[in-house]
């Protein structure tokens, strides 16, 4: 082993408002001594940080070219219940999957996350 993962971290033009579309998306806690260019939030153990990006640029959802490059799956009960919070908090909705297993939805700045269900 070389290291242990610290974060998941997310450029973003805005670190407090991701950060807080996250924490209540996950029920996560937000740590203290954030700034303007950094914030981290821990959901489950896991810390996800928010890094200033001044020149970010979404992602492209489906990239033509096929890559997806990075993406959270976040685990529901009730996809039916889950989905009109997402949206109030900002997602948007990308594709429903076909085997209805999961839904690609951005966040407000645009990285992609699924939230899945088992069925």
């Amino acid at each position: 082993m070389v290291g242990q993962l610290r974060s998941v971290v997310l450029d973003c033009p805005n670190t407090s408002e991701l950060a807080s579309f996250y924490e209540q998306l996950l029920g996560a806690e937000r740590l203290a001594g954030g700034t303007e260019d950094w914030e981290v939030i821990v959901a489950n153990g896991t810390r996800v940080a928010f890094q200033l990006a001044p020149e970010y640029e979404p992602p492209t959802f489906p990239d033509p070219r096929g890559s997806q490059q990075f993406h959270l799956d976040v685990l529901v009960e009730d996809i039916e219940e889950a989905e009109p919070k997402v949206l109030a908090l900002g997602a948007k909705l990308l594709q429903r999957d076909n085997d209805d297993t999961f839904r690609v939805y951005a966040d407000p700045v645009g990285h992609t996350f699924c939230l899945v269900w088992l069925s």
